[in-house]
């Protein structure tokens, strides 16, 4: 299994995606969707500053709290990689050096401990030439707060640049890219994002793994988007003709006894991503996530579903 730079633990090749606690998941039940995945042997949590700042009277930092909560009523934050991010939260927006240095120590306060095992700068900030983005984020390295860094919603064109940088002036290179990703997700990856890969080498937490919920296969009609969280983001891939999609997973996972779900996530496994980053609001939502790295689908399987997923 991997790890990451600074970390000697082996990542679990699942991300438990952190956005929901605070907002679909109140303290009790994202402790208990936490507790489920450290006992089921996960042991990477993915968060941001900024989450979740979009729910009303809400600033953002809600889900370091209560992971930083969670690791120390725990007491096991030795056993956890711990990602977060920046450039986002109100008042905390950007890049610029003495931003980021502030935002740390505020997300480190946060979630209870004097280091992050993964540092995202989660946006790119135009105004901040790449040069002193490098800086900045080495600089986080050698203190010692920061074990390793990461890019996410970065252009091809600037997160090239970034590793360029990095490599040529012998500073800390990303060691991961966060990048969207999935059956109803593929070209920008694979046809602007996938050559960084191949080239620089950094491990690959694609998100939303799940596609807000309509990899699942629970919304196959108008009807069932109602009401829902995420019914927004759903009804597009519906609308774009997902539902082909979600039948070959329904077909394969149906021969293999597990959840469509399941499939999705053994799908972005076998095309070489590292650990997807999926996210639940309840513990036994869970299960088809842990599934997904013991789920070998076949060559005709990984087809199959290439073939549906074309379009996207």
């Amino acid at each position: 299994m991997p790890t990451l730079p600074g970390s000697a633990l082996d990542l679990f090749p699942i991300n438990l995606g952190g956005n929901p606690f605070g907002w679909t998941a109140d303290e009790e039940a994202s402790f208990a969707v936490l507790d489920a995945f450290h006992e089921g042997g996960g042991n990477f949590v993915d968060t941001a500053d900024s989450y979740s700042a979009w729910v009303d009277g809400h600033e953002g930092g809600e889900s370091e709290r209560i992971i930083g909560r969670w690791m120390t009523d725990r007491g096991v934050r030795h056993e956890v990689v711990v990602a977060t991010k920046v450039a986002k939260k109100p008042g905390r927006e950007g890049l610029a050096h003495d931003n980021v240095v502030a935002a740390l120590d505020e997300s480190l306060e946060r979630l209870g401990t004097d280091h992050v095992d993964l540092y995202y700068a989660h946006f790119d900030d135009e105004e901040v030439p790449v040069a002193d983005q490098v800086r900045t984020f080495h600089f986080l390295v050698t203190s010692g707060k920061v074990g390793a860094v990461g890019l996410s919603y970065y252009s091809p064109e600037r997160m090239r640049a970034w590793f360029e940088t990095a490599t040529r002036e012998r500073l800390t290179v990303p060691a991961a890219i966060q990048p969207r990703y999935s059956l109803v997700a593929r070209a920008s990856y694979e046809r602007s994002y996938a050559p960084i890969v191949a080239e620089f080498g950094p491990l690959v937490f694609s998100y939303p793994a799940l596609a807000s919920g309509f990899l699942t296969g629970k919304y196959r009609t108008e009807a069932d988007l109602e009401g829902a969280a995420r019914g927004g983001a759903a009804r597009r891939y519906l609308e774009a003709g997902g539902l082909r999609v979600v039948d070959v997973q329904v077909q394969i996972a149906d021969r293999y006894d597990v959840t469509p779900a399941t499939v999705a996530l053994a799908w972005v496994l076998a095309k070489g991503v590292t650990a997807p980053i999926a996210s639940v609001s309840r513990p036994e939502q869970l299960e088809a996530l842990m599934a997904a790295p013991s789920l070998r689908l076949t060559t005709e399987d990984v087809a199959a579903l290439d073939e549906a997923s074309a379009g996207f």
